[in-house]
């Protein structure tokens, strides 16, 4: 990671003080407790500039519009109490002057204002980039005294510099004496390029790569304790029905008792008979304290308890099947993840109770092919491949997925296509799933047509018939 030093905070001043000075501060926005945007407006042009004061990514710069989205700035509806300060005292008001304090990481806007009694005051923002110690204060030039920071310093975590709104403002103690310039630092970088668009490339980048790694591991995390609680009941569930299975020899105990009722005695411990199905002697243990006749229907019971315990263990099995395959393919969405857009579809998916109304919705669209003149979709996620399946595919479209294993759903759309185009597809549904990397594979492919959805199934599970496999 380069650190934003001295030298490099320079560079940036020398380069943008003339827009800087005598720009109005139009609009300013908070996304975070640690990252500013104020909107600046000179002569016609509106610049938006970043103020970033995160220990990992402190800086400053203006941003263009693909680095903005890739930062993925999402305002808050409700503005932090610093952001509603700074809006109050800042907003319409005049940049007179910018100022960087001899070899420090501050960077000093004075600012012309007028208060609520329409007399003409003199503010400035400082905002310090110096790590862990990174902030942003406002405060009163005339008599420097502090209006508002965006940290708060108090004395148990500083004795030498409290900050905080109506302490007098002083800069950080231990002055450098000259400037910084770590070994890669950006302004060392060829200075025939702009040193904003060095900053701003260089830390969106930065930014945008820890979000998706922070979104990817947590959904992962939650993903996996869900397939680990669901395939722990599985195999409970199958154990059980091992143990069920059974069952028909409680039928047989009390078919044998009924058939030979009176050719032995009621209160015994166990009786021997001939086991006509299996032309073999079995001893049958009883319950000494009831008939014989009760003993069969006590028999008779329990045959038909575990009867009903098989057909329902059955039908929880299906469905802790279903969810394993599912949540595995989730896993599998996660690694051909690309984009935080694409995260973000798999965490609305997995925490949809957490969707307010005033999020986004994630884009659905698949990714788009063409092979030999063929159209061809590919889902990333189970919401583009229930898409897919549900919205963009026709009865005589074919469908292509990878057998037993998670994978993209791939549609071809065409009712006759040639079998090259067939074999490439399938390449590609094998390309896009967990065995990618497999000597061989199976895919089976159907038309859309022989696709069935279940009753509360998954997101893009699906049934098939008339199915074709091919080995890739």
């Amino acid at each position: 990671m380069i650190n934003f030093d001295s030298l490099t905070l320079k560079y940036w001043i020398d380069e943008n003080r003339d827009f800087l000075t005598g720009s109005r501060i139009q609009k300013i926005q908070q996304p975070t407790r640690r990252d500013f945007v104020l909107s600046l407006r000179k002569e016609g042009v509106t610049k938006k500039l970043y103020i970033n004061i995160n220990p990992q990514f402190y800086h400053i710069c203006f941003m263009n519009h693909d680095n903005e989205k890739m930062r993925v700035i999402d305002i808050p509806q409700k503005p932090p109490m610093f952001c509603m300060l700074l809006r109050k005292y800042l907003e319409n008001s005049l940049i007179s002057k910018v100022n960087q304090p001899e070899h420090e990481r501050i960077i000093e806007f004075y600012i012309e204002t007028f208060n609520e009694l329409s007399e003409k005051i003199y503010l400035c923002l400082a905002i310090e980039l110096m790590g862990k110690y990174s902030n942003v204060i406002l405060y009163n030039y005339d008599t420097n005294i502090i209006l508002g920071c965006a940290h708060n310093v108090g004395a148990e975590k500083s004795r030498e510099r409290e900050m905080a709104g109506g302490l007098p403002y002083v800069y950080p103690s231990g002055r450098p004496n000259d400037w910084y310039c770590a070994e890669n630092s950006l302004a060392k970088k060829d200075l025939h390029l702009s040193i904003n668009s060095l900053i701003d490339d260089y830390y969106s980048k930065s930014i945008n790569d820890e979000k998706f790694k922070r979104i990817k591991d947590y959904c992962r995390q939650i993903v996996n304790n869900k397939l680990k609680k669901e395939k722990n009941s599985l195999k409970k569930m199958e154990l059980r029905y091992s143990k069920e299975l059974d069952c028909d020899r409680y039928r047989l105990y009390g078919d044998l008792i009924m058939a030979n009722l009176y050719n032995n005695s009621d209160y015994v411990t166990s009786v021997k008979l001939y086991d006509y199905e299996n032309n073999k002697d079995i001893t049958i243990p009883l319950d000494e304290t009831a008939t014989l006749k009760d003993n069969a229907n006590r028999f008779y019971k329990l045959y038909n308890k575990s009867k009903n315990a098989l057909s329902k263990l059955h039908s929880l099995i299906e469905e802790y099947h279903m969810s394993v395959e599912y949540l595995e393919q989730i896993l599998y969405s996660l690694d051909v993840s690309s984009t935080i857009d694409d995260l973000e579809v798999i965490k609305h998916e997995i925490e949809p109770q957490k969707i307010t109304k005033q999020e986004k919705k994630p884009a659905l669209l698949p990714m788009e092919l063409d092979i030999d003149g063929f159209q061809v979709f590919v889902g990333k996620n189970n919401k583009q491949n229930d898409y897919i399946v549900s919205k963009l595919s026709k009865d005589d479209d074919y469908w292509f997925h990878t057998k037993d294993c998670a994978g993209s759903h791939v549609l071809l759309k065409a009712d006759n296509p040639p079998d090259k185009v067939i074999l490439k597809c399938a390449e590609l549904a094998k390309q896009y799933s967990k065995g990618s990397n497999s000597s061989k594979i199976g895919v089976v492919y159907t038309k859309r047509k022989y696709l069935k959805k279940p009753p509360r199934a998954n997101l893009g599970y699906v049934t098939y018939k008339n199915e074709q496999e091919i080995i890739v």
